[in-house]
């Protein structure tokens, strides 16, 4: 079954450190990476479409030249007669972990959902079968936007759908944590699966562990979580069953920029395969362990990486079970 997926977000400019005095220019930004491997991984399957909003200077071109090269829809994106994309610089260190610094104040993407922008989006994206979108996506929104977002979601979901939110919390984005807490589980109720990073839960709500996390996520009503922890095992929780998936050791680190991105992407592939959540997070670590040993968030290729049930170490039988919203 032919799906209809939106990801929302930022769409930003990408220039990497390849020296202290040399940088190359890319394209990147959490939900982009990840409808980009989601396409890549999934083909002509499903259709992917990317919802953000850019200006109309030449990087905006480039931009959206580059997300239809990865054969994302682009239809839904907003061209702005002023403006610019945000921009971000990335260094790392010799571990592989980046440091990031933005510069997107002035990010043509702030003004989605916004007054400006017509009912015409909500009513198409109401009929997409997921959402998917990440804190990041909500800290860019006035107030205003995320309650239209919220009710966007609500659509979606009594219309069958599903959402899909990544809450990576990045603490200079927001004016305090008591906003970000707030924009966070008010659209924790409204989601299907979550997918959180454990550092960034624990840097916003002093969880003591993956188990933690899940624990409170599920409190809210997320039926199906996932809980990343770098190179650590990742928490699945799909209702009262919790998992452990532990992550592929690599020998050599080049860049961990968009490494989570890449497993949700990973994770949710497999998941429409009908592949079920212990195994699912097995993909995902099977895709975030190629781009860590790349640099640049978007890679310029992934390796295969079958789904069937026997190469994610299940028996046939079990990954049998549909998508289900």
């Amino acid at each position: 079954m032919t799906l209809k997926i939106a990801s929302i977000g930022e769409a930003m400019l990408e220039l990497t450190h390849q020296s202290p005095r040399t940088l190359t220019l890319g394209f990147a930004g959490d939900t982009l990476n990840t409808a980009v491997y989601l396409s890549r991984l999934a083909g002509n399957l499903h259709q992917i479409d990317y919802v953000t909003r850019v200006a109309r200077d030449w990087y905006s071109d480039e931009l959206l030249a580059a997300i239809q090269g990865e054969g994302i829809d682009t239809s839904l994106i907003v061209r702005t007669q002023s403006g610019n994309a945000g921009l971000y610089l990335v260094r790392t260190d010799t571990a592989g972990e980046r440091t990031f610094t933005y510069y997107r104040s002035s990010s043509v993407a702030r003004g989605l959902f916004g007054p400006d922008q017509g009912p015409e989006l909500d009513e198409h994206l109401a009929g997409y079968d997921i959402i998917y979108l990440s804190a990041i996506s909500l800290q860019i929104l006035t107030p205003g936007a995320r309650q239209r977002l919220w009710t966007l979601m609500e659509r979606v979901r009594s219309a069958g759908g599903s959402v899909i939110f990544d809450s990576n919390y990045r603490s200079a984005g927001w004016t305090t944590p008591d906003e970000a807490r707030f924009a966070i589980e008010e659209t924790l109720k409204r989601t299907d699966i979550a997918l959180p990073t454990y550092i960034d839960e624990a840097q916003l709500y002093g969880d003591s562990s993956p188990e933690a996390t899940a624990h409170r996520i599920h409190g809210l009503g997320v039926p199906e979580i996932v809980v990343k922890d770098g190179r650590d095992d990742c928490v699945v929780r799909l209702g009262n069953e919790i998992f452990h998936e532990p992550a592929l050791p690599v020998q050599h680190v080049v860049d961990t920029t968009g490494a989570g991105d890449a497993f949700n992407a990973g994770y949710i592939n497999a998941r429409l395969g009908g592949i079920p959540p212990q195994h699912a997070a097995a993909a995902g670590h099977r895709i975030a362990a190629q781009v860590i040993q790349m640099p640049g968030a978007i890679i310029p290729h992934l390796n295969d990486v079958q789904m069937t049930p026997q190469s994610l170490g299940q028996s046939p039988a079990a990954g049998t079970r549909r998508w289900q919203h």
